[in-house]
């Protein structure tokens, strides 16, 4: 069988498929618990979906609490960068933010509220939904 000239990149999904072969549509996903999110589960969470602030959740998951110096080292950002998406997360109550001087330095340092927790856990269940669905083809 030829390949098209197009690369799978620009291929338009659905180009070059039979009729009878329709393009199957996003995997039916359950609710999943927590309050809000069980509402808006059948979509990704846009506010940690995008690749900073979702490194900024998951590494707050697995510490107690980060400053902004130790956040902006592990996920390589710069500082505007890392303040904008950081900012955008506390505004959402997903990030608890605490500005303090450790002697004449400023300190900020950030904790995972409860509601990124459970956000994070529902990003997570619909990964592995979506995951599993896509291996099961």
């Amino acid at each position: 069988m030829a390949r098209s000239a197009k690369s799978d990149a620009t291929r338009v999904p659905g180009e070059n498929r039979p009729e009878s072969a329709p393009l199957a549509g996003p995997p039916a996903l359950a609710p999943v618990s927590g309050g809000a999110a069980a509402s808006r589960s059948r979509e990704l969470d846009k506010l940690i979906h995008e690749r900073v602030r979702l490194g900024i959740v998951s590494a707050l998951a697995v510490n107690d609490s980060l400053t902004f110096t130790e956040l902006r080292r592990i996920l390589g950002t710069s500082d505007g960068n890392l303040s904008v998406h950081a900012r955008k997360l506390e505004e959402g109550g997903y990030v608890a933010c605490t500005k303090s001087f450790e002697g004449r330095v400023p300190k900020t340092e950030y904790r995972l509220a409860d509601d990124g927790r459970r956000a994070l856990e529902d990003y997570l269940v619909h990964m592995e939904i979506l995951i599993d669905s896509i291996r099961r083809r």
